[in-house]
């Protein structure tokens, strides 16, 4: 099968590790299905294992991916939940401290085929399209848990999303607006700012900037150089959801804040299962649909991971069989 796999790991150059090839078809464990994936979605994950975070390097080769949509051996249209829980494990996934993500210690979904645990497949609403479908798993279903699980946000109340563009601020903006939130938006580019606007964004802002009242949550995928702006944009007793941390994970805590306004800090990764059935049917439901920003063949992987490696993508980038 044509797979796009990590052969080798670089820091400096992680593209030199991306191969784009031949491999094994996958054998199918007991318990397992095999998916003909019709699409699948990158995510900046692919890009840090190619730098050796997150992916040991006795692992390789690994295919790389965590986002996919495809048909089971019997035809069956589904799609695929990344979290790989432990066999016996029956509270919230992402709780589990045995979890992986598809890519990790399982190959991925940058490929023509994937096997996962049965459990990990849910069925592909009709209204989808495969590319879309194949966008939700990962960058969305963080969004969905950061906003409807984690943030206690309600309809009519005011979100900031920090570093629109990335493929969780994008999801986060759209779902929130979907939901009846007053969303605020921040960029350091003007057109990722314009765009943010055009998918929901009631206002938007410069990194940074002084903000014209303050927020209910902050939804934090940047790290250290918003974390400061983050803290000092929520009103008393408001909450900061982070998933992430691209600049880096050393923000200034802001002590003296967090304990005298009453915030609250939660940490927030992926999504469960059912998290994911209800993010599928809430677009269905909605009409709501991921921002595609990029289509091409799974022959041409690298091009894709040279605009991911770049910065310069608005939505998700797909590849298809």
């Amino acid at each position: 099968m044509l797979a796009v796999t990590c052969t080798s790991q670089s820091a400096d150059d992680p593209l030199s590790g991306l191969t784009v090839g031949e491999r094994p078809d996958p054998t199918v464990p007991e318990g397992w299905v095999r998916v003909h994936l019709k699409a699948a979605a990158l995510n900046h994950h692919d890009l840090w294992s190619l730098k050796g975070v997150g992916l040991a390097a006795d692992k390789l080769p690994m295919v790389l991916g965590c986002d996919g949509a495809g048909v089971l051996d019997d035809g069956t249209e589904v799609v695929v939940h990344a979290v790989i829980t432990s066999p016996t494990w029956t509270g919230d996934d992402t709780l589990d401290p045995k979890r992986t993500l598809l890519s990790e210690l399982y190959d991925g979904t940058l490929a023509e085929q994937v096997v996962v645990p049965a459990r990990n497949v849910l069925a592909k609403p009709k209204d989808l399209s495969w590319e879309e479908a194949a966008c939700l798993p990962t960058a969305w279903l963080t969004a969905y848990r950061m906003l409807f699980t984690q943030s206690g946000l309600k309809p009519g109340q005011t979100v900031l999303v920090q570093g629109a563009g990335g493929g969780v601020a994008t999801a986060a903006i759209a779902l929130a607006r979907h939901a009846g939130m007053t969303v605020w938006a921040t960029s350091r580019d003007q057109d990722k700012l314009a765009k943010a606007r055009e998918i929901g964004a009631h206002e938007v802002f410069e990194t940074g900037a002084r903000l014209p009242g303050k927020v209910d949550a902050v939804l934090e995928t940047v790290g250290k150089a918003t974390w400061s702006h983050s803290m000092r944009a929520l009103r008393p007793g408001g909450t900061l959801v982070v998933s992430g941390a691209t600049t880096g994970p050393d923000p200034s805590a802001d002590l003296n804040r967090l304990f005298f306004l009453q915030l609250r800090v939660v940490g927030s990764t992926m999504g469960t299962r059912e998290e994911l059935g209800d993010l599928l049917r809430f677009c269905a439901a909605t009409g709501l649909r991921p921002l595609v920003d990029d289509v091409r063949p799974l022959a041409d992987a690298r091009a894709s991971f040279e605009r991911l490696a770049e910065g310069k993508v608005f939505g998700k980038l797909v590849l298809t069989t």
